[in-house]
């Protein structure tokens, strides 16, 4: 299989209370990267590894990649579009709980789950 290109990687974590996971991430050495407090959720970073804490949004954790970012979320020149990622997961014959438009172009996503009940978002925003 061809090497795939997801971009940039962190864990979406299902929380209960925003505040006191904030709080015990930040104790871990995590600090705010960006945060819609009003829409319940925060990135949070420590060196490259990145975790989003999301009150109310989902059921549970999802690893997450996002084609055409870094890890500190800026924009990189050449990266493989999520539609692309998808027609490769698809020949690999996976399974997706949610699909890119393929007609479109710009911000997309996907999902699927691993064979232990995982979710992964591939998510692209530009």
């Amino acid at each position: 299989m061809k090497q795939m290109d997801l971009g940039a990687f962190s864990m979406s974590l299902a929380v209960k209370d925003l505040t006191a996971s904030r709080a015990f991430y930040e104790k871990l050495g995590f600090e705010m990267f960006g945060t819609q407090p009003a829409e319940n959720w925060c990135i949070l970073k420590n060196g490259d590894h990145i975790i989003g804490l999301f009150e109310g949004m989902f059921d549970s954790n999802i690893l997450t990649f996002n084609p055409g970012w870094d890890q500190n979320a800026q924009n990189i020149e050449n990266f493989t579009d999520v539609r692309a990622l998808q027609k490769q997961l698809k020949a690999e014959g996976l399974e997706l709980m949610s699909e890119a438009d393929e007609a479109t172009s710009g911000p997309a996503s996907l999902m699927l789950k691993d064979p232990d009940g995982n979710t992964i978002l591939i998510d692209q925003h530009r």
